[in-house]
């Protein structure tokens, strides 16, 4: 009998000694290759944290600094993703509805308003959607209108912006930031990605840029264009200034004199955009309306609510959070991240601000996985605020986490493919950082985050070197 046993014995020792053995190796080899990293000399004046976990069992493999609270730029994503697939679920989805108030005589005359009233659907018009897009809404829109008898409209076409109260950004963005297409507000009622295209026509070197066939439809907007042209391969260097609800918009910096590119910039007010290209669309159908679009939050401004006595023409319903989560991640879409943050914290607590919704964000996980609450310290649910303080190994722990969950592989696909590996990177001034998933050569499944902050030397020296490290893992 002892015979028996005891050459399975000794396989199962020999399993588990080689098993050990290689689990240090890699520990070894990826210490020494951090310690190559380290001392490249790109970070006397900076700092690492990077941590890595079994992808099995989630046990520390490697850390360094791992309780560091770094700025993460689009590598917060990840955290806001996989937070709200916990808590809204793969299948949630926004419905955004088309109302009238008043009646309906027989003449066809609406006595009354068309209401698009949203709820924060941040795709909304954007051609990354079929059933979503900018051009198949309108005409559906205005198929409904017609079909529901109204022939002309003596009144107004209202945005409802007041779901999240309207327009707004994340108090720590950047004022360099918010004016253009990466730093578009969150809006209750939002549009076409809440992003205007503009164009330029450059001249001689140094000398102004000026602004062409920029019909956008929005006549009250003010353009200020102090764009001047840049060399040959300068390439773009323009930045707007605006606020939410801003009519003045500032162009400043410089246009490559060989460039042919369309700027994007952010609306200052998205509900106010949709209203009036939807007046402007049933007017060339023949429906015409008498009066001017506006938005609720600047009905809201100046003293007037909307009637509660409204009825519905139409829902449109938005495309699935995993669908959402599939471009946010891949595209890296500011705009989604903030629609997700203050959804989440609409459900959770009831706090659609974003400041709150963060902090609801951090006591998920801190009930969840007990990570600490100042190892997230987050302002925004994108990674654009370089306030944003969060540890890598909150994030390794929150990815690791997602590999339990039953949308565990929509959200995987979600991730670009970097450096052949599945990661999402962040990039912001003085800031690196990639977070994934990897398998090695040897059948060891791997978590990892790995955050830079204030670096020396060109970025795509640093990536270099940040892949070097990671190919370790493979």
């Amino acid at each position: 009998m002892i015979k028996n046993i005891l050459p399975t014995l000794l396989l199962c020792i020999g399993l588990c000694c080689n098993t050990g053995l290689r689990g240090q190796a890699t520990k070894e080899k990826i210490s020494a290759a951090y310690q190559t990293f380290a001392n490249s000399g790109k970070l006397t004046n900076g700092v690492a944290s990077f941590t890595v976990l079994d992808g099995k069992t989630g046990e520390t493999v490697f850390s360094n600094n791992p309780v560091m609270g770094l700025p993460t730029a689009s590598t917060l994503k990840v955290i806001t993703s996989i937070t709200a697939l916990d808590i809204l679920g793969p299948a949630y989805t926004y419905k955004t509805q088309l109302r009238y108030t008043g009646d309906i005589d027989s003449l066809g005359v609406l006595h009354g308003d068309i209401i698009v009233r949203g709820s924060g659907d941040p795709t909304l018009g954007s051609d990354r959607y079929a059933q979503a897009n900018s051009e198949t809404l309108l005409n559906k829109w205005i198929y409904t209108i017609k079909n529901a008898g109204i022939k002309q409209i003596h009144g107004r076409i209202i945005g409802d912006d007041l779901h999240f109260n309207g327009n707004d950004v994340p108090g720590g963005w950047n004022w360099t930031d918010i004016g253009n297409y990466y730093g578009a507000g969150i809006s209750g009622l939002n549009w076409r990605e809440n992003k205007l295209s503009l164009q330029f026509s450059p001249a001689g070197v140094g000398q102004p840029a000026s602004l062409r066939n920029n019909n956008i439809g929005m006549p009250q907007l003010q353009f200020i264009n102090e764009v001047t042209t840049g060399g040959n391969g300068s390439g773009d260097n323009v930045y707007a200034y605006s606020a939410p609800y801003s009519d003045i918009i500032y162009l400043r910096g410089t246009y490559g004199r060989d460039l042919k590119k369309v700027i994007e910039i952010s609306m200052p007010d998205p509900a106010l955009y949709l209203a009036e290209e939807l007046r402007l669309s049933l007017n060339n159908q023949g429906v015409m309306v008498d009066s001017v679009a506006t938005s609720s939050k600047r009905l809201l401004n100046q003293g007037e609510r909307l009637s509660a006595d409204s009825k519905t023409l139409d829902e449109h319903t938005s495309p699935s959070l995993k669908d959402i989560i599939h471009w946010f991640n891949q595209k890296s879409i500011n705009l989604y991240g903030e629609a997700l943050l203050k959804s989440f914290g609409l459900l959770s607590g009831n706090k659609a601000e974003t400041e709150q919704a963060a902090k609801l964000l951090a006591k998920y996980w801190e009930q969840k996985l007990k990570i600490p609450i100042g190892e997230l310290n987050i302002k925004d649910g994108s990674g654009l605020s370089p306030q944003n303080r969060v540890t890598s190994m909150a994030m390794a722990k929150i990815m690791h986490y997602a590999k339990s969950r039953p949308w565990f592989s929509e959200f995987q696909k979600s991730l670009p493919t970097i450096n052949n590996m599945s990661m999402k990177s962040g990039t912001i001034g003085g800031v690196l950082g990639y977070t994934g998933y990897q398998s090695s050569a040897s059948g060891n499944s791997f978590t990892f985050s790995l955050l830079l902050n204030n670096y020396s030397g060109s970025t795509a020296s640093m990536r270099q070197d940040m892949f070097k490290l990671l190919d370790n893992l493979k």
